[in-house]
């Protein structure tokens, strides 16, 4: 019998699946369901780690010490995750000419070391947050906050794009063979819930500021866009 060798697309479509089963399956939702299991979801104390509350009821007096190390590694790895994929972003960005030309330097290792640099000083603006807010909890809602919010634009504008893109180009999509579950109508739901979420986001005073101020940031991006734009017409003017 010959061995089966998966085409790109198959192994492209199995790879989502399984990568989206996986995480929604194991990390979220099996440990939700273990935690309401045990504790009622109107009993639950706000600032007290839940998984904590979890195991001292099940007897294990360290689980304070233990979920201190378990997030503090999270928030390591991902710490590493994201000033790895930013400063290559940065690396690609000015490789394009839409970052300074500086990003462009790499060391001896072919790492980006000053697109790394930039983006460790960015990350450390951060503390700065700490010494504003009035709590840690505040300035990490503050944080999560904004990160949502840009998530949900993020995301619906490729939601809209796949619409605009079953409306102008039906016959790829008759002809791609990983097709997206629901097609349009989930697309709807997904935008009524990004809607529903954003309005949940103005009714607690802390989020909305983050949903306050988050547009500033959206002006300053379209301002950069803009200057950038211009600068690029007049380099093409001189030539």
């Amino acid at each position: 019998r010959l061995p089966f060798h998966p085409t790109p697309a198959y192994a492209s479509s199995r790879g989502l699946v399984g990568a989206e089963m996986t995480i929604s399956e194991r990390f979220y939702v099996f440990a939700l369901l273990a935690i309401t299991a045990v504790i009622p979801w109107r009993k639950v104390v706000p600032g007290v780690s839940p998984f904590v509350s979890l195991f001292g009821l099940a007897g294990f007096g360290a689980a304070a010490s233990v979920m201190n190390f378990v997030l503090l590694t999270a928030a390591a790895s991902s710490d590493n995750s994201g000033l790895y994929s930013t400063s290559r972003m940065m690396y690609g960005l000015a490789l394009d000419g839409q970052a300074p030309s500086r990003f462009r330097k790499l060391s001896s290792n072919n790492v980006p070391r000053n697109a790394l640099v930039a983006s460790c000083l960015l990350l450390l603006s951060g503390i700065t947050f700490l010494y504003t807010s009035d709590s840690i909890m505040q300035a990490f809602a503050l944080v999560t906050t904004v990160a949502a919010l840009l998530f949900l634009f993020t995301w619906s504008l490729i939601v809209v794009c796949y619409i605009v893109y079953r409306r102008k180009r039906p016959q790829l999509h008759e002809e791609s063979i990983y097709k997206m579950p629901g097609g349009v109508p989930m697309c709807w739901v997904v935008l009524a819930f990004f809607t529903i979420s954003l309005v949940i986001l103005t009714l607690d005073p802390t989020t909305r500021i983050a949903v306050l101020i988050t547009p500033i940031w959206f002006a300053f991006i379209g301002s950069m866009y803009f200057v950038h734009h211009r600068h690029e017409q007049r380099k093409e003017a001189l030539r």
